[in-house]
């Protein structure tokens, strides 16, 4: 065998084992990607996938007819959702997108490093990770992607929202904000997480929706809305920083083609517990 073989067998080989040895959703040159993408599957199948992989179906939400998100669960992450204001950390989404022909996965490792903050389990994230992997095939990480060590103390720009800036949408018992929200009759799931935390999806109105048109109907599994009702207070995320998160790649060009959607969000927020 010539030496140029040898060197073509080397090179292949190395090739190979670089483009393997990180799954999708892992941590690469200090970046991570906020979604899991693969081919086109129908909301029945990813929701048959997601239950045959170990993990529960809370719910689905619709747009448009081409995007719909399915919102799951599992032990690992209702456990990590159940501490102080880390609700929304219990909660994973699936994008079945007819319209880019593709499925989107929120990668936990992304969004549990910027929701859990100082409180960030790694070894329970990975876990969750490799179950995604373990049940949808082919995944690649998406081009939207944050470097890790800036998620836990991610904003988009100076003067605009950290994760622990929420809004305070309404006060009273527990028990009486959970009755109001679910009478609204706006509720895409609800995740009972303990006696005095529970985690909840909001259906916006279709007009309010319909932001992700100009942002990027790929990421459209921002939706529903997440209201997080823990003790005797509502907070939902400030629209701010959880539009900026869950569109690391919005520049700010096409942030202020809906300057008006982070104001609105927060008074339809509101409004589900007159």
């Amino acid at each position: 065998m010539s030496l140029r073989s040898i060197y073509i067998i080397m090179v292949t080989g190395l090739l190979f084992f670089t483009t393997n040895i990180f799954a999708a959703g892992e941590v690469h040159d200090g970046k991570v990607s906020a979604y899991l993408q693969s081919s086109y599957e129908d909301v029945a199948s990813v929701s048959s996938k997601l239950s045959s992989g170990g993990f529960e179906v809370l719910g689905k939400s619709s747009i448009s007819p081409d995007l719909t998100t399915v919102i799951f669960t599992c032990p690992t992450l209702k456990k990590l959702g159940n501490q102080d204001k880390r609700g929304f950390a219990a909660v994973m989404r699936v994008l079945v997108d007819k319209k880019d022909n593709q499925i989107s996965i929120t990668n936990p490792i992304y969004f549990l490093k910027a929701y859990l903050q100082k409180s960030y389990d790694e070894a329970s994230a990975k876990k969750v990770l490799a179950k995604i992997n373990a049940t949808f095939s082919s995944l690649k990480d998406s081009k939207d992607a944050l470097k890790f060590k800036d998620l836990a103390g991610y904003h988009f720009t100076f003067g605009m929202p950290y994760y622990e800036d929420m809004d305070v949408v309404a006060k009273g018992s527990h028990d009486t904000l959970v009755s109001k929200i679910k009478a609204s009759g706006n509720v895409a799931f609800i995740l009972t997480l303990s006696a005095n935390r529970t985690l909840v999806g909001l259906n916006l109105d279709s007009k309010l929706s319909s932001f992700v048109n100009k942002i990027g109907t790929q990421n459209a599994l921002v939706l529903p809305y997440p209201i997080l009702i823990e003790g005797d207070k509502a907070y939902s995320l400030a629209a701010k920083y959880y539009l900026a998160l869950s569109y690391p790649q919005l520049k700010m060009t096409q942030f202020m083609t809906i300057a008006t959607v982070p104001g609105k969000i927060e008074k339809a927020c509101k409004k589900v517990f007159k």
